[in-house]
């Protein structure tokens, strides 16, 4: 355990100040990702994305390019890939666990063919914080730009896209084309958060701030600003323990966010909480369908 005196010291560290800047853009940025994957029920798409990074940053240590560069891109063309299966859950969960399957056996491949060291793959699974670089900034801050921007732009027509899919494309949302961009910035927020806490982690900072925000929020705005407000809290909070502690930071964030989501769960549930009934309830009247 560090004092007072000692995790100053810690915090005019510049590796430090990097990875507390880090989190406080994924806190900005990918708990918006976490209210699309629930409210899209798509939370295979993130276990398949764990596996495809890893591929990804294989290829960038067979190749010699940026391994972040090279896991974006991979993620990023996976999900524009699944996007035409997302049209029922069933079809896009099948697809996930084809894709999860194919691409970690594709990247021991590369890994084992190529004599490269794997270990530096494989570091993508624990994180490392403290090593955040400015490309890591410059992906991060980018979400922290694109994810509530989207949502801004769209929120009318995510509404109805997370309230009931088939409304949505009667009432004249672009489903297919929003579809496809959402999966895509879900896929590339993973591989761009994977270095703050590890693939096995990441969940601290996507899914748990928007599972907190569902019992908090009645409309989809509302859970957007609650998911952003306790992600804020909950990394620099996470953060500032582990470093005080002395304890792995990935750890000590999802600990910090479970306790978060169990102890909003304490509070009485409201008799309308469903997230997707008051976000479409909060909309503006739609046009006819006759």
């Amino acid at each position: 355990m560090n004092s007072p005196a000692e995790l100053g010291a810690l915090l005019e560290l510049v590796p430090v100040q990097r990875a507390g800047f880090a989190l406080l853009l994924a806190a900005v940025g990918l708990p918006v990702v976490g209210v699309v994957i629930v409210g899209l029920d798509i939370m295979p798409v993130r276990f398949a994305m764990m596996h495809v990074a890893l591929l990804g940053v294989a290829v960038g240590l067979l190749t010699g390019l940026d391994p972040l560069v090279c896991a974006l891109v991979a993620c990023a063309l996976a999900g524009a890939g699944v996007a035409p299966l997302a049209r029922t859950p069933s079809g896009l969960s099948g697809a996930m666990g084809l894709l999860m399957s194919l691409a970690v056996a594709a990247a021991l491949l590369v890994l084992a063919v190529s004599g490269v060291n794997a270990s530096g793959a494989f570091a993508l699974l624990w994180g490392s914080i403290l090593s955040v670089g400015t490309a890591d900034l410059v992906v991060l801050g980018t979400l922290a730009v694109l994810a509530p921007g989207l949502f801004w732009w769209r929120r009318r027509d995510l509404a109805l896209l997370l309230h009931d899919r088939e409304l949505a494309q009667c009432s004249g949302v672009p489903v297919r084309a929003l579809t496809l961009v959402l999966l895509v910035l879900v896929a590339v927020s993973v591989a761009g958060a994977i270095k703050l806490t590890g693939a096995l982690l990441v969940d601290a900072l996507t899914l748990l701030p928007a599972l907190a925000a569902r019992r908090l929020g009645t409309s989809l705005t509302s859970i957007t600003l609650w998911a952003v407000t306790i992600g804020v809290a909950v990394n620099l909070t996470g953060f500032l323990v582990a470093l005080w502690l002395d304890w792995p930071p990935g750890p000590v964030l999802v600990l910090t966010a479970g306790a978060v989501v169990l102890g909003v769960h304490l509070v009485p549930e409201r008799r309308n909480r469903s997230w997707r009934a008051p976000a479409s309830a909060s909309l503006p009247s739609l046009p006819s369908s006759h």
